[in-house]
């Protein structure tokens, strides 16, 4: 089957998942993919990961630091919760690497960890405007 060949992809929709009429394996396809499927223990990690950024007030936090790196207090007073929030919120995001931090006197300032995150974070946000 040549790619022209093949449907055009489906939007998601919350209804019956498209599968298979007849279950047939395909052996060959099976031995290549065989190789590229991740360990558990990978698969965890990465579960891990996906949970950290699995909340809304992660996510606006990590939006406001895709713009540029800010103290304790002014991304509490951008995404407007308390200082204790956004300590725990950050305390999640530097537990997965996705954000770290410097001292400055008595000030911490966050940043997206590195241009991996970065790019993920654009990466989504361009995703799900192309959604809209």
């Amino acid at each position: 089957m040549n790619k022209s060949s093949l449907p055009k992809s489906q939007p998601f929709q919350s209804e019956e998942v498209p599968s298979c009429d007849t279950p047939l394996v395909h052996l060959e396809q099976v031995r290549q993919v065989q190789p590229e499927v991740m360990s558990l223990d990978r698969a965890q990690q990465m579960a891990e990961f996906f949970n950290a950024l699995a909340d809304p007030s992660r996510l606006r936090l990590m939006s406001a630091l895709a713009s540029q790196e800010l103290c304790v207090c002014d991304l509490a007073a951008a995404v407007k919760v308390s200082e204790s929030a956004v300590s725990h919120q950050l305390r999640i995001l530097r537990s997965q690497r996705l954000v770290k931090y410097r001292r400055v006197g008595r000030n911490v300032y966050y940043s997206l960890a590195d241009s991996h995150v970065m790019n993920l974070y654009r990466e989504v946000a361009e995703h799900l405007n192309e959604l809209d």
